[in-house]
């Protein structure tokens, strides 16, 4: 389940990135019910890219953003509350960790799903239902 965070150069201190993804990585786990899982814990994966200011944009105006996408199976992510949750988290994560400086309106949180099958665990293409055995076996 791989995480993308994005973020203006100067929304974070630098070196706060690696707490942003732990606090983050925890959130999703947490929401789900499966903190500390064996199977799924270490395929929540994370890449951060920082953007120079000067290259993130609102309304074609530039601006200091930050945005946490999630790519992952289609039934994570799914119930409207764990996502109302997750995302509340994650934004006041951003905010938090900014110390209070990154406006919670410049906090962006959204998820694309995987079409059923197409996703990939230690080698093999599995479906949801084989994600959730492997899942409820751990």
């Amino acid at each position: 389940m791989p995480l993308t965070l994005t973020l203006t150069e100067g929304v974070l201190p630098s070196g706060s990135e690696k707490k942003a993804v732990e606090e983050i990585t925890a959130s999703l786990l947490n929401t789900h019910g499966l903190t500390g899982n064996a199977v799924m814990t270490p395929n929540v994966t994370a890449n951060v890219h920082i953007v120079p200011k000067g290259s993130s944009f609102t309304g074609g105006e530039e601006f200091s953003g930050a945005w946490a996408e999630w790519k992952v199976p289609s039934f994570a992510l799914a119930d409207r509350e764990v996502i109302k949750r997750h995302f509340a988290e994650v934004t006041d994560i951003i905010h938090n960790l900014s110390g209070g400086k990154q406006p919670k309106d410049h906090i962006y949180v959204n998820v694309i799903h995987a079409v059923d099958g197409a996703w990939n665990l230690d080698g093999t293409a599995m479906t949801n239902e084989e994600i959730v055995e492997a899942i409820s076996k751990a």
